[in-house]
């Protein structure tokens, strides 16, 4: 057997530092950069970093989900464990939760999520009230940014 070496490396491996995407305040107590964005598989990769008592909208999702947590703890409130700094968290398609941070954290939490397809974002009663892609997570970020005052960042793969 042979592994083929591409011609430029560099066009194999993409690193997005900590300088290349700058965080984006969402105003709601979550910090966001998107890192990556495949529009042919349906995958994004966001990175967010969550204060203490945030509590997310309760969803589904409609692929699998990935979750390495690097800093802090959250758990779901549906399930009765949590999830800690080093934790590696898989989510299954159609999994519904509601994620959220403990207000007793003595520290940010800090989160990096692999999302396969969307999220429905469901109302009290189950209805879908609005959908989270990776598009949209993508424009709604660099319109956080340009709000902030930072420009739109070349460090994302796309």
């Amino acid at each position: 057997m042979s592994i083929t070496t591409p011609a430029h490396p560099a066009d194999a491996v993409r690193l997005v530092g900590e300088e290349d995407a700058p965080w984006a305040d969402t105003g709601t107590g979550v910090l966001l950069k998107v890192v990556r964005f495949d529009s042919q598989h349906g995958t994004w990769v966001i990175l967010n970093r969550f204060q203490p008592g945030v509590q997310l909208q309760t969803h589904r999702h409609t692929g699998s989900v990935d979750a390495f947590t690097s800093a802090g703890r959250w758990h779901y409130l549906e399930y009765d464990f949590y999830v800690t700094a080093g934790s590696y968290l898989y989510e299954p398609a159609n999994s519904v939760h509601t994620l959220h941070v403990p207000e007793d954290n003595t520290e940010d939490t800090d989160v990096c999520f692999i999302i396969e397809g969307a999220l429905l974002n469901l109302a009290a009663d189950g209805s879908v009230e609005s959908v989270s892609d990776g598009p949209g997570t993508l424009e709604a970020y660099y319109a956080l940014l340009e709000a902030q005052g930072d420009p739109r960042p070349n460090g994302i793969i796309v």
